[in-house]
C-alpha cells in the first residue's frame, strides 16, 4: 500500500446533500495513501450524502466548521453535489475557509458543483478549471477559462467534471497533494 501521503491532513468541507461518491472515493483513496481525513461541516454532527437526486448516507462530522482552522490542513477537497455548494457559497464562514487555502498556497480538489464555492472565494480569476458543466457560464463569468476535460490542474487547484472522472481525480489530486508533502518537508 502506498503511503506517499503519510503525514498530510486533508480537510473535506461539506454541507448536507454532497454527491457521496464525490467524498467517500477520495476519503478512501486519500487515507490508503497515508493521509488523514476529516469531514468539516456547519451542519451539525451529522451530514447527509445524495446519490444525485436520493439522499443516500449519513456520515459523522469530525469538526464543525465554526471550530475549523484551515491552518491545521494541508490540502482540502471540495465535493460536489448541487445542494452541498449551493449552501457552502453563502456560509461566510466557508468561503474564508476555502480562501484560507488559496492564501497559503495550500492544494485545493474540486469535483463537480464544488467549484461553485470557489466563485465565491474569489479564486478563479485567469484559472483554468473544468466541473459540472451547468457551472460554465458562471465560471467564466468569474473570470476562469472552463473547459471540458475529465481533469485539469492550475497551480494548486484540481478539478473534475463528475463522478465518471474519480479515477483522474483521484490520482491527479494524490500527486498534487503529494507534492504539499514535498513542500513542506523542504520548509
Amino acid at each position: 500500500m502506498s503511503q506517499e501521503l503519510k503525514g498530510i491532513n486533508i480537510a473535506i468541507l461539506v454541507a448536507d446533500g454532497f454527491e457521496q461518491i464525490e467524498m467517500t472515493q477520495p476519503r478512501q483513496a486519500y487515507n490508503d495513501a497515508g493521509a488523514s481525513t476529516y469531514i468539516i461541516s456547519p451542519s451539525g454532527e451529522q451530514v447527509q450524502g445524495w446519490n444525485h437526486y436520493d439522499k443516500a448516507d449519513c456520515f459523522l462530522v469530525d469538526l464543525p466548521l465554526d471550530k475549523a482552522n484551515p491552518q491545521d490542513y494541508d490540502a482540502l477537497l471540495l465535493p460536489g453535489g448541487t445542494v452541498n455548494p449551493d449552501q457552502l457559497r453563502t456560509n461566510e464562514t466557508a468561503i474564508k475557509f476555502i480562501k484560507a487555502f488559496f492564501d497559503a498556497e495550500k492544494p485545493v480538489a474540486a469535483i463537480c458543483h464544488g467549484p461553485w464555492t470557489l466563485i465565491e472565494a474569489d479564486v478563479v480569476q485567469g484559472r483554468k478549471i473544468t466541473s459540472w458543466s451547468s457551472l460554465k457560464t458562471d465560471l467564466t463569468n468569474a473570470g476562469a477559462t472552463w473547459v471540458d476535460e475529465s481533469v485539469v490542474v492550475d497551480g494548486n487547484l484540481i478539478t473534475s467534471r463528475n463522478p465518471d472522472d474519480i479515477p483522474w481525480f483521484l490520482n491527479g489530486s494524490i500527486a498534487l497533494f503529494s507534492s504539499q508533502k514535498s513542500r513542506m518537508q523542504s520548509v
